[in-house]
């Protein structure tokens, strides 16, 4: 029997009055965050949730997130976690999906109207049949009629709760991913899949309960979920919640909290590295305490991982993973060499690697497509056997992504298979491209797309944010990538920006791009 709840009510018993999380001026210990979960786990039995049925969870990084997260958990149910960026039709659309019996969702703010898409979503999805708002202020009125707050209905309830006991290949959790190639399809992660990852995802970083984790990466996605939040509760540290990405107030929270560990994407380094030089932070002291920063979600180009060691004087280590791996599934370990701009070594009990289109491995160096397997992958792709059967061709997880794996066993990642541009009959990995481009001495930032080309198919085009007080123009970045790459591959087409399209995790939304 395994619960992922344990994670939790473990450490609420090893180290009942630590810190846990830290919120604004709040500070609760592992014992509070534990006994309001059990509050909201009998506040959902009582309305008839029971072991195996979804509820949906949306909330931004507040401590309302864990307790409901792990509430929810104790009971049995599976934990749905929706983006707070989703609108009605997205919201209606996982619900459904997903075969939701319950919602909890907060109330938002002016500029995050959250239950101005929810409730409508939620009164067009008949198999959800009961709804709490999750209230801004503890003791604040419900904003809907006949909807009660989460705060008002579990208040009064019993802090202990008898754990429901799940089987390890029960449902824990279902993570829509980005439905790049059509609708979202929901992710079955186990309990096993997810307290192994959280056990590895803790070891990695050599975690232990003296670490203090700065968390903005969304807890609603797998990076943030699995590696900081589960691994963090589970190691007994303290987590610092930042309810969205603002890279100033990231650093004042390293610097007033005395933060050890940073878990971000790329981006998020580039605007704290960018952000740093404004001189109004002690980044010397934000360097004393910081002992290691960990990039994923994904690829960091080089250049920024020099500058951003260089700055703050931490090593950043690049780990790999997907929502239907929970997500981890390599890392640079500590006490391996580091080998910069890879992704490292299959984590503990995971395979992985890279192959052609028959399933054969590809010689060392040479791009293919990576497949793994092991404890960390996903069940199914929840009422989707088509997707799953797709997915696990030939016994094995086929991510989409394009990598390659060195003599030494390490992986590098070159792209993804649906960004891949073929120019003339010739393979442009635009991470390759973009990598090169970060080199020149004016640019900050770069993303490259392909673009309908009469002649060649898809020709290369790049965005570029200049740095800060540079002045560049699209025909001397082409000219200077004419030299530094071959014909085949470098951008014909430049578009200069002051900022590129970001997601909620902090990934640059190609999407956006190409509809432009």
């Amino acid at each position: 029997m395994l619960n992922l709840a344990s994670v939790l009510e473990d450490s609420a018993k090893e180290y009942p009055d630590k810190t846990a999380v830290v919120f604004r001026e709040y500070r609760m210990s592992f014992a509070m965050i534990n006994a309001f979960a059990c509050q909201i786990a009998h506040m959902l039995r009582e309305a008839g949730v029971e072991r195996g049925d979804k509820v949906a969870l949306c909330c931004p990084n507040i401590p309302y997130f864990p307790m409901a997260y792990y509430g929810i958990l104790k009971t049995g149910a599976v934990v749905v976690p929706l983006n707070v960026l989703y609108k009605r039709r997205e919201i209606e659309y996982n619900l459904a999906d997903a075969d939701a019996k319950a919602f909890l969702c907060f109330e938002g703010t002016p500029h995050l109207p959250l239950l101005e898409h929810a409730w409508p979503a939620f009164n067009d999805t008949p198999t959800c049949e009961k709804m709490w708002v999750i209230a801004a202020s503890p003791s604040g009125p419900s904003p809907l009629p006949g909807i009660p707050t989460m705060q008002e209905d579990m208040s009064g309830r019993p802090t202990n709760f008898d754990t429901v006991q799940t089987d390890p290949d029960d449902t824990a959790v279902i993570l829509y991913t980005s439905g790049t190639t059509g609708h979202p399809k929901g992710a079955e992660l186990t309990h096993s899949n997810l307290v192994m990852n959280a056990i590895v995802s803790r070891d990695l970083s050599h975690g232990t309960p003296d670490d203090i984790q700065l968390v903005a990466l969304p807890l609603f996605h797998s990076f943030g979920q699995t590696s900081q939040m589960n691994a963090g509760f589970l190691g007994g540290c303290t987590l610092v919640l930042l309810p969205r990405f603002e890279a100033t107030e990231v650093l004042e929270a390293m610097q007033n909290e005395s933060v050890t560990i940073f878990c971000g994407v790329p981006t998020m380094y580039w605007e704290l590295l960018h952000q740093a030089g404004a001189g109004n932070h002690d980044i010397e002291k934000i360097g004393k305490h910081l002992r290691l920063g960990v990039s994923g979600g994904a690829a960091m180009p080089v250049e920024l991982l020099r500058q951003f060691e260089e700055k703050f004087k931490v090593t950043i280590l690049e780990g790999y993973g997907l929502s239907e791996t929970s997500p981890t599934a390599t890392f640079n370990r500590m006490d391996r060499p580091r080998k910069v701009g890879s992704i490292g070594l299959p984590v503990w009990g995971v395979e992985m690697r890279v192959v052609d289109d028959d399933m054969n491995d590809a010689p060392a160096d040479t791009p293919g497509e990576i497949v793994i397997r092991g404890h960390n992958v996903m069940k199914a792709y929840y009422q989707n056997p088509t997707a799953t059967e797709e997915a696990f061709r030939g016994g094995w997880f086929h991510t989409g992504d394009i990598g390659k794996k060195d003599s030494d066993g390490y992986f590098y990642i070159v792209d993804r298979s649906k960004d891949m541009i073929i120019r003339g009959g010739f393979n442009v990995y635009p991470r390759e491209v973009e990598e090169t481009l970060m080199t020149h001495p004016k640019i900050s930032l770069a993303a490259v797309i392909g673009v309908p080309h009469d002649e060649y198919g898809e020709e290369v085009k790049a965005f570029i944010v200049p740095k800060e007080g540079a002045s560049v123009t699209p025909d001397e970045i082409i000219a200077w990538a004419k030299k530094e790459m071959a014909g085949f591959k470098y951008p014909r087409c430049v578009e200069i920006r002051s900022s590129l399209p970001m997601g909620a995790t902090g990934k640059i939304l190609k999407t956006e791009l190409r509809r432009h």
